[in-house]
């Protein structure tokens, strides 16, 4: 619990005894501590401190300011605000801890490539100006079977592109069942909008035909599009039509089919629990003239939205001037292009994602057994029971994926985790049933320890409540 409180007249006097910068900096007591640090941090860090105490005083709470404020404050100001967690969630791509892990192939890359100079866009063998995405042009159109390819900063940012290239001022044929809402809050009508497309919603929300869009088509019509749900399902009564149809209606009249897959799978993924995926290749194939997908989802690379599909309609979206507004950096080609090495070799199970996705769930127990064996030394009660853990990232909403995990029956789950975030290296865990979870799918071997670590640490500092 937090110190005691102090009345009006205590906390006034307080306050007024809070010492000011110029005191602190020349303070005997701080006087090493701060010597060897530049003094912008120091007065930062004497600043942050000050106004730490100041809103505990505010708050009621009657401890004086203490030499220890400058020391909790200095490690405030060390800690990067974005810095790595360990991810006992047992969600593979949570979008709020950064979706896919790079290989290390990929870290490698751009780690060699960002400390100096690169040909981002200068042509080696020519002499001058280049392209920036021709490092992953070929890789690209080589695993996906498409004719030409461009990547940008994210999926919705591809889709928008796409539209405002193919359908600006005119007609975007989607099923109403596919105007899907995307992370944030954000949803593809709007997108669509910003496009300048006009939507064009046919069908029902859970029934679309062929000849739902074949009695939509005028001469306006810019593009059809077909959105892959990947985030929600539609189960039960439904019916819609695939993209070897749609593709075969499009060629008919002359416009364009434009597949936004958003996850993105390169190659099938199988496993427990895991549910079918349409793959890019496989959608390429069916007669998609466009198709857009995520770099950090099932695919397992770097955020990107990557959109590959025809030469001649992929020419007209390099030219638009959103490309450029879009375009990716040094950092994100040399990730993308590592990691679709590693599919090119055949070598999918190198890439994290597809590797946690696709674990046993031996394997998985296994490894819950030797993170509870690592919690007993801590002196750590806690037992080993399956889970269920997700893909994430809005990839296969029904996906269930088996798992094992280390279960602790602690007072107030909350406040815990709170202690678990606080650790180093943060653990973000998760509460069923009122007690902790921490699912060891997306832990590696090397982070068990780190965790039994944090856990140790947690069930010893907390206070009774």
């Amino acid at each position: 619990m937090g110190a005691p409180s102090t009345n009006d007249g205590g906390k006034n006097a307080l306050l007024r005894a809070l010492p000011s910068i110029e005191q602190l900096l020349h303070r005997p007591s701080l006087e090493e501590r701060l010597s060897g640090i530049p003094r912008a941090r120091a007065v930062a860090a004497l600043r942050l401190a000050v106004e730490r105490v100041r809103e505990r005083l505010l708050r009621g709470e009657a401890r004086p300011f203490q030499d220890s404020d400058v020391e909790d404050a200095l490690r405030v100001l060390a800690t990067p605000n974005l810095r790595p967690v360990l991810n006992a969630t047992g969600v593979v791509l949570h979008t709020n801890l950064g979706r896919a892990p790079l290989a290390p192939e990929a870290v490698a890359r751009v780690a060699e490539v960002s400390r100096g100079y690169s040909n981002l866009e200068y042509d080696l063998d020519e002499g001058e100006r280049g392209s920036r995405y021709a490092p992953v042009i070929e890789l690209l159109t080589g695993l996906t079977g498409a004719e030409d390819a461009l990547v940008v900063n994210n999926c919705a940012g591809a889709a928008l592109l796409v539209l405002a290239t193919l359908a600006a001022g005119r007609e975007a044929i989607v099923s109403r069942g596919e105007l899907v809402e995307i992370g944030g809050g954000f949803r593809v009508p709007d997108v669509m909008k910003q496009s300048g497309a006009r939507l064009v919603e046919v069908g029902t929300t859970n029934r679309t035909r062929r000849s739902d869009y074949e009695s939509a088509l005028t001469p306006d019509t810019g593009v059809l599009m077909k959105v892959h749900r990947s985030n929600f399902a539609l189960v039960g009564f439904t019916e819609e039509v695939e993209t070897k149809e749609l593709a075969a209606l499009g060629r008919a009249r002359g416009v364009p089919v434009f597949v936004d897959l958003g996850s993105g799978a390169l190659v099938p993924l199988t496993g427990e629990g895991l549910t079918d995926e349409p793959t890019v290749p496989a959608t390429v194939a069916a007669g998609a003239d466009v198709v857009a997908f995520s770099g950090d989802k099932l695919l397992g690379g770097p955020q990107a939205g990557i959109i590959v599909g025809r030469a001649a309609l992929l020419a007209r979206v390099k030219k638009h001037p959103l490309t450029r507004a879009l375009r990716i950096d040094k950092m994100t080609v040399a990730a993308l292009e590592a990691t679709l090495e590693l599919y090119r070799d055949g070598r999918p199970e190198a890439v994290p994602t597809y590797r946690l996705l696709t674990q046993p769930p031996e394997s998985l127990r296994a490894r819950a057994e030797r993170l509870l064996a690592l919690l007993a030394v801590k002196g750590v009660k806690a037992r080993v029971a399956p889970t269920s853990g997700q893909v994430g990232g809005g990839a296969m909403p029904l996906a269930r994926l088996p798992s094992f995990a280390c279960i602790l029956t602690v007072g107030g789950p909350a406040a815990f985790l709170e202690y678990l975030r606080e650790a180093d290296v943060p653990v973000i865990g998760r509460i069923s049933d009122g007690e902790v979870v921490l699912d060891v799918r997306c832990l590696a071997e090397e982070d068990l320890g780190p965790v039994a670590e944090a856990v140790g640490a947690a069930s010893q500092g907390r206070q009774p409540c």
